[in-house]
């Protein structure tokens, strides 16, 4: 999932992006609040991680103006504030979880994936799907109790798909999540192959079809009997 990751001081900045990076998130980053503020225009974020002492413009006013374009984005501030009146404040701005400056690396990861899987209703980090488990935390995927060898990119394609069980992910919503802004979009056909080569690991013959597609729409992941034939 694509996160921004806001953060002026480098080493964490890029110590934290590294985790991230590492526990399955398409990581940007900024330490300017103006710039964030510019790219959160421009893209579309799973999860929005935030210091609070920003330049350009604070982490608090930064907060304000998401929360008002874009209100169930899932935030998380960190800062090194550690008084009560500071956690008030950046929850009452609309923070969804507060992480207090030093933190485990571990610990961030850990609270990022919650936030994302709040964000589509999933508690359990372990999604399923007639007889299909998707381990959000682990990073793995079986089907009938086996597991499923994925590329990291076929992986996070798979979460994706089961964070929003049943809904239609768009091309478009693929190209946000997956790929950067310097990927030129529409540059290949990645998209469709990638759909093919999960549909191949997960769709085995004899099994039922989970994988759908909408011509014109997108992609969905369900049993077919919550959605009509695929097309």
């Amino acid at each position: 999932m694509k996160t921004l990751l806001v953060e002026d001081y480098v080493p964490l900045r890029i110590s934290l992006a590294n985790r991230l990076a590492e526990g399955g998130f398409l990581v940007s980053q900024s330490g300017d609040g103006e710039e964030a503020a510019w790219m959160i225009e421009e893209q579309e974020f799973a999860l929005i991680i935030l210091d609070l002492m920003l330049p350009g413009m604070s982490g608090l006013d930064l907060l304000r103006k998401i929360r008002k374009e874009r209100t169930d984005t899932p935030v998380m501030l960190i800062t090194a504030r550690d008084a009560v009146e500071d956690r008030v404040a950046g929850l009452d701005a609309g923070a969804d979880d507060y992480l207090v400056k030093p933190f485990s690396l571990d610990e961030a990861l850990a609270r990022a994936r919650a936030l994302v899987r709040r964000r589509f209703g999933h508690r359990d980090p372990v999604i399923r799907v007639a007889d299909l488990e998707v381990d959000t935390s682990l990073r793995l995927a079986r089907r009938g109790g086996e597991a499923i060898e994925l590329t990291a990119k076929e992986f996070a394609l798979l979460e994706m798909m089961a964070l929003r069980r049943g809904e239609v992910v768009s091309r478009a919503d693929v190209w946000e999540q997956l790929y950067d802004m310097n990927y030129e979009r529409g540059a290949s056909n990645v998209i469709t192959v990638f759909i093919s080569n999960l549909r191949k690991k997960v769709d085995l013959p004899g099994r039922e079809v989970l994988i759908h597609t909408r011509r014109g729409e997108g992609y969905l992941l369900d049993r077919c009997e919550n959605g009509r034939e695929e097309i």
